[in-house]
């Protein structure tokens, strides 16, 4: 599931779409599942994100905080809450 949504994303990139906050949000949900092997590329995925103009809502932080604790990064949970408040 989360190979396959990483590939998605890539290939929208590829084909010159702009990822919307729901396709990075779905990318970064999946990360999430995928379980703590993911949370780099969770991370990395949020900052690509924000760097695009893309501003991230309420599901992009709450996959992102779920993917952050289930990788034990308790710090960066608590930062990207802190961000969504």
């Amino acid at each position: 599931y989360t190979g396959t949504a990483l590939g998605l994303l890539t290939e929208l990139k590829k084909s010159d779409t702009k990822p919307t906050v729901i396709t990075y949000s779905a990318a970064i949900s999946a990360c999430e599942k995928g379980g703590g092997k993911y949370t780099d590329t969770a991370l990395e995925l949020l900052g690509e994100m924000k760097k695009s103009g893309t501003e991230p809502d309420g599901m992009t932080y709450n996959a992102i905080v779920k993917a952050c604790f289930d990788g034990k990064r308790y710090s960066h949970a608590q930062e990207k809450t802190r961000e969504a408040i």
